[in-house]
């Protein structure tokens, strides 16, 4: 079939950056499979855990499940896969000469993806990962002698502070050049100090410093042939290379499996705002149009899409509270409570079920821990979680309204064979379906639990189930004991209502005789 993108791509060579990554890995695979002819991947990795970048490769790509569709069609694509060892951080990202030169005189399209996404992070290393890096590749890529474009990934919530966001530049929220210069001889605790005067109305640091990203680049691009994406959250695939797969803990997936082991039943968010989640497979089919549409139109001004699918299909975060429901029928293993998952916006009440709900069990299961000579651990994972939800929480009880008209466009351009390939119609996602498979992705490839122990799982959620009975009930006597048996008017208040109760239960099952 014609496939205008594939024929742009062959005989490409691509530069990559966080291509271990969630997003980077399914990108990859993407474009092996659906461009074939591709040249080959630069794929900039640093060494980590005592691996280097050609062991890193073949652990995160050569024996990832992502990629076993791709191996029955291209079983020696790793030789398209280029290790180049660097360190964002360093000067001149810490490239060899020899690598460096290779990359001036061979690539033709960068996308840049790597980037801290910790919201929590500390100032100093989100500004270092996040600004400090594009710095050094846009001086990179004004270097590249066969450059014809250069993607930056962003985010959509780059300018949550404000309610509408539209595929524009904003303002930075700081002077950048200043602030980059206070920063390299402060202190840490210095810059953690002023960091909430700092980053003003934004929500975290990861978001600050994503705005100022955006403007470096516009500044420092000219010339370049730039576009930048804008996702929303990112979640597990929707149906490409296959559905539910899913790597990490970030985003919502840590606080599903947090819900489906019973960790956690309560959430801050309000069941009516909308929470706008993209399917990785959508990002990276935006993110490949995208770049070769860059390409050969030859933009005179740097676009940029915002890739979300509220506009078009909204998801709203109440609609998360059926994850325990699917946690019921496809059951995550040894799970320390039932299922359960809820949204309040009263944050007292938060405190007393999480209370309630999580802190108290784990204490417990903690102290049983400790008494069986292993180490407690159950108190941590509570604080995390705890970090989670109040870190999420901006996100659940906010909206936000995004223009998307640019991605639309791509669509538009795409010939027949390439919307069928790089999908972007958001309104054919059944939501229930894709929580569905992401849930069920979450116990086969973050857990790697088998699906063929569901029954035993079952067993453990009746067990469960039956101990909360029993427990239950015994909380019932030790009330009467306490309380009932040694007060008249208690006594007389509880034989009036189950007098009533049973003239009621024996009148229905009268008149349903009848």
């Amino acid at each position: 079939m014609n496939s205008p993108v594939a024929d742009y791509f062959a005989g490409k060579t691509i530069m990559l950056t966080g291509g271990t990554g969630f997003i980077g890995k399914v990108l990859v695979e993407k474009i092996l499979r659906c461009c074939p002819d591709v040249d080959k991947f630069y794929l900039l990795i640093r060494p980590k855990a005592g691996q280097d970048p050609q062991q890193r490769i073949k652990k995160e790509f050569v024996e990832c499940k992502l990629f076993d569709r791709l191996k029955k069609t291209q079983p020696n694509f790793d030789k398209k896969l280029i290790p180049i060892s660097c360190e964002l951080i360093k000067p001149k990202l810490g490239l060899s000469d020899e690598d460096e030169a290779r990359l001036q005189e061979e690539v033709h399209v960068v996308f840049h993806s790597a980037a801290t996404i910790r919201f929590d992070e500390k100032l100093k290393l989100s500004l270092e990962l996040n600004v400090g890096t594009c710095l050094k590749l846009m001086d990179l890529a004004h270097k590249m002698k066969q450059l014809e474009v250069y993607e930056h990934v962003s985010t959509a919530y780059a300018h949550c502070d404000k309610q509408h966001i539209e595929e524009i530049f904003y303002p930075p929220p700081a002077d950048v050049d200043k602030l980059m210069d206070a920063v390299s001889w402060m202190t840490d605790d210095m810059v953690n100090n002023i960091t909430p005067e700092l980053i003003g109305k934004k929500p975290n640091t990861y978001t600050f410093t994503k705005a100022i990203a955006e403007h470096k680049i516009m500044e420092l691009g000219k010339g370049l042939p730039i576009c930048i994406i804008r996702p929303s959250i990112v979640g597990a695939t929707w149906k490409d290379p296959f559905p539910g797969w899913i790597d990490n803990l970030n985003g919502p997936s840590g606080l599903f499996i947090a819900c489906g082991k019973g960790f956690i039943n309560t959430m801050i968010g309000d069941k009516d705002v909308v929470f706008d989640l993209n399917p990785v497979d959508f990002v990276v089919n935006m993110m490949i149009t995208i770049a070769w549409h860059t390409a050969i139109t030859k933009p005179t001004s740097v676009p940029l899409y915002n890739c979300v699918t509220s506009p078009k299909n909204p998801f709203r975060v109440g609609q998360m509270t059926t994850i325990s429901d699917i946690y019921h029928k496809i059951p995550l293993e040894k799970a320390l409570r039932r299922p359960s998952a809820a949204f309040t916006t009263n944050q007292p009440l938060f405190e007393y079920r999480f209370a309630i709900g999580s802190r108290i069990p784990c204490y417990l299961m903690d102290l049983y821990l400790r008494f069986i000579g292993k180490r407690p651990r159950m108190v941590k994972i509570s604080n995390q979680l705890t970090r989670v939800v109040h870190t999420l929480k901006y996100f659940t009880q906010n909206d936000w309204v995004w223009t998307n008209h640019n991605s639309a466009t791509i669509q538009a351009a795409l010939s027949e064979s390439d919307k069928k390939t790089y999908f972007m119609d958001v309104a054919e996602i059944n939501w229930s379906i894709y929580l569905e498979q992401w849930c069920i992705g979450t116990k086969q490839y973050i857990l790697n639990e088998d699906m063929l122990a569901i029954p035993a799982a079952k067993r453990h959620l009746r067990m469960l189930r039956n101990f909360r009975w029993a427990f239950n009930t015994l909380l019932l006597v030790l009330f009467w004991r306490l309380l009932i048996a040694r007060s008249e008017l208690a006594r007389n208040l509880w034989y009036l209502v189950t007098n009533l109760f049973f003239k009621f239960v024996r009148f229905f099952g009268i008149s349903s005789t009848q």
